[in-house]
């Protein structure tokens, strides 16, 4: 049991991550009318800003965190990290004023940039058979993550809009705990490389990674994908409230329905589905389904149906671990924590992307003057993309795993 707390331990964190996503995701609408006033569609563009932020500094600071952990180790900065995530809460609880939110947007984003980092410790305690299944673990905390997050948003919500961040603070302070006990290093002196700032920013380890391991187009395909994805936590209670008038609790409650789901395929599915497709097979499988997913929940008119659909749309979520297994094969031990940190950037980036122009597309489909209204739209956006993401998918070359 002792052997597996380190992984415990990082699954901890991963969900952690995600709850600095989905905490906010309930109260979002509620808080920034507090803090600013205004509409709802107005506040829809407020928590486009604020997504953006948070993911932007994913976006600037997972090559970097990546980086540094393979020089450094994973234990320090994974622990550090976690410490100022447990500060930043603190200050969303505090928060008297939209602009400290944004702030503390900010250093949350960075801090929850060790997705790299914990992520590169997995494939280093890994064996190549076994990182399909135990990927398919990031995604099942981070389905929690969004679970929990949500969840504790929408409840606490009843109570005050400030009450869900102190739980947070307080779960994160747990974490840092127990990992500062069991958490070992994995980065081993043969491992270890040196520090170039080329190789810790976005384009320098895209154009480094990328043309060295051939794994440019499925990189531009893991961007395309979590930017159709996000459109979930970035427009979800937009959407819900508008078209199904539903309060925090129900948005809290629908989308955990949805992490649930997505934890249960990424953490017990995908095992079965690898068995029976391989890794290409199921990205290719999950593509399709996504996009059929996308264009239901976009013309749905009923909020039961909605309900059905949530955990039906989750089962196309095996398509990331399936992705970072392929390339996670093709590279070299040292250059791990880059390639997570290439996919940290990318996810920060569609994290970027995704909240402003689906919040853009929400605002312009819902709004007084539009000639058709269409709450949906940003969802039928997402199948357009996960179309795109078929073509980019079967337009590769395969890879070849390094022996």
């Amino acid at each position: 049991m002792r052997a597996r707390l380190p992984l415990l331990f990082i699954l901890i964190t991963l969900m952690i991550d995600a709850m600095g996503i989905g905490l906010l995701i309930p109260v979002m609408p509620r808080l920034i009318q507090e803090l600013n006033g205004g509409t709802l569609a107005q506040a829809a563009l407020w928590g486009g800003i604020l997504s953006t932020t948070y993911a932007g500094m994913q976006f600037l600071f997972g090559p970097a965190l990546g980086a540094l952990s393979d020089r450094y180790g994973r234990r320090p900065v994974l622990l550090l990290t976690l410490s100022v995530l447990v500060l930043d809460y603190v200050v969303l609880a505090l928060a008297s004023s939209i602009w400290i939110v944004l702030i503390s947007r900010m250093i949350g984003g960075i801090a929850a940039s060790t997705r790299s980092v914990a992520t590169a410790f997995i494939a280093d305690i890994s064996t190549p058979e076994q990182k399909t299944a135990r990927f398919g673990l990031v995604g099942a905390a981070f389905g929690f993550g969004f679970v929990i997050g949500p969840l504790i948003g929408g409840q606490l919500a009843e109570v005050g809009t400030r009450a869900p961040f102190w739980g947070a603070a307080a779960l994160a302070v747990s974490n840092l705990l127990l990992g500062l006990i069991v958490l070992p290093e994995t980065v081993t002196r043969r491992m270890r490389r040196r520090f170039r700032f080329r190789q810790a920013n976005p384009v320098g380890i895209l154009l480094h990674l990328g043309r060295q391991e051939r794994i440019g187009r499925l990189t531009l395909l893991f961007f395309l994908y979590q930017t159709a994805f996000f459109a979930y936590p970035a427009i979800w209670p937009y959407f819900a409230q508008e078209q199904f008038g539903w309060g925090p609790r129900m948005i809290g409650a629908s989308l955990g329905l949805f992490g649930i789901s997505l934890a249960l395929v990424q953490g017990l599915l995908i095992r079965v589905v690898i068995r029976v497709l391989d890794d290409r097979g199921a990205v290719l499988w999950g593509l399709c389904f996504n996009a059929l997913a996308f264009l239901a929940m976009g013309l749905v008119q009923s909020g039961r149906t909605a309900l059905i659909l949530a955990p039906l749309a989750a089962l196309g979520a095996i398509v990331p671990p399936a992705l970072q297994s392929m390339m996670s094969r093709a590279i070299p031990d040292n250059a791990q924590g880059g390639l997570q940190g290439l996919l940290t950037s990318a996810g920060g980036l569609a994290m970027v992307v995704s909240p402003f122009f689906m919040s853009q597309v929400f605002w312009f489909a819902t709004a007084e003057s539009t000639s058709y209204h269409l709450p949906g739209a940003p969802f039928l956006v997402s199948m357009a993309l996960m179309l795109a993401c078929i073509v980019v998918f079967l337009g590769r070359k395969r890879m070849t795993p390094r022996r």
